[in-house]
């Protein structure tokens, strides 16, 4: 998430927002939002959201997602909103949308993605 500049927005229980600025270093060739910009925004927001849910002394891992991309946009910044969907002892569902706002406030979609996630013992480091 530095790597990223990725800013946390909210948390709660199953549910977190993150937003991630316009760069130059996350575009694609016709200068919008790269497509893996948009996924790594959606899959930390639904990994966050699970981890809010995951029992304790666990971590989480992402075992698949799918992603459909809307639009891709410049400048403003992206926003993702990770909301769990159903929270099991093996598998976490997960679901994010991501949204682009302008220099104005107007909201426009970006993404959909649906998450599976797993939870994991903490590792010692």
């Amino acid at each position: 998430m530095t790597h990223l500049g990725v800013r946390l927005l909210a948390v709660k229980e199953g549910h977190v927002e993150l937003a991630l600025s316009y760069s130059d270093k996350l575009t694609q060739q016709q200068g919008g939002f790269h497509g893996g910009a948009i996924g790594a925004l959606a899959d930390i927001a639904g990994g966050y959201a699970a981890l809010t849910v995951a029992p304790e002394g666990m971590e989480v891992v992402t075992i698949e997602y799918k992603i459909n991309f809307l639009n891709s946009l410049q400048g403003g910044e992206i926003r993702a909103i990770g909301n769990v969907v159903k929270a099991g002892r093996r598998v976490i569902v997960t679901r994010a949308e991501v949204v682009h706002i302008d220099a104005h406030g107007k909201s426009t979609p970006c993404a959909i993605m649906q998450q599976s996630i797993a939870p994991v013992p903490q590792t010692q480091g």
